[in-house]
């Protein structure tokens, strides 16, 4: 018996979710994430394996692709691999399983903290959140970037929906600089 309380990445014992303007930022805390990248020599049977996972084909520069398992590219041959927690808990064992000695697979769920942005005004506030071309960004599209001087991750999911993935320990000033962009757009 215990008496521990699972906390999101803001602290709460709930997912944060406001509303300013026309403009709607939510903490995702239920998500199951895990690192793939391929080892020298075995790019193809890695991607072949993200395939497999995804039952897509692995996703290649600036995009993400899959079904209830997606992968977002993360760099040349590496990939994130993204799932709902309460199904994928063991995102990192199951993925391991798949791609063997091919790839080098790291769980990464308590590294990153996910906000969904969303709204009629999102693009304006991504406008003021980093610096990528979030209007050039179709559906299926991500990207690195920098926000508020945090590298992150940016995936534009539906035409007025972006989920951004920053390291957890500074999940606070991300969703600060979400909230004072959409502050200021309102």
């Amino acid at each position: 018996m215990h008496d521990l309380t699972p906390i999101t990445a803001l602290g709460g014992t709930n997912a944060r979710v406001e509303t300013i303007g026309a403009v709607t930022c939510s903490e995702v805390p239920d998500v199951a994430l895990a690192s793939v990248a391929a080892r020298l020599g075995k790019e193809s049977q890695t991607r072949t394996a993200v395939k497999k996972i995804i039952k897509a084909d692995a996703p290649d520069v600036s995009r993400f692709d899959g079904g209830d398992v997606l992968a977002f590219w993360a760099g040349p041959d590496q990939w994130m691999l993204e799932a709902p927690f309460d199904s994928h808990e063991d995102i990192a064992a199951r993925v391991k399983s798949v791609c063997k000695t091919n790839a080098s697979v790291v769980e990464q769920t308590d590294a990153w903290a996910r906000f969904d942005v969303s709204g009629a005004e999102v693009l304006a506030v991504m406008e003021l959140l980093c610096n990528a071309n979030s209007r050039a960004m179709d559906v299926g599209a991500c990207t690195r970037s920098s926000v508020h001087h945090l590298g992150c991750f940016v995936l534009r999911r539906a035409a007025k929906m972006f989920s951004i993935y920053g390291p957890r320990a500074s999940a606070g000033s991300l969703h600060h600089a979400i909230i004072t962009a959409m502050h200021t757009v309102a």
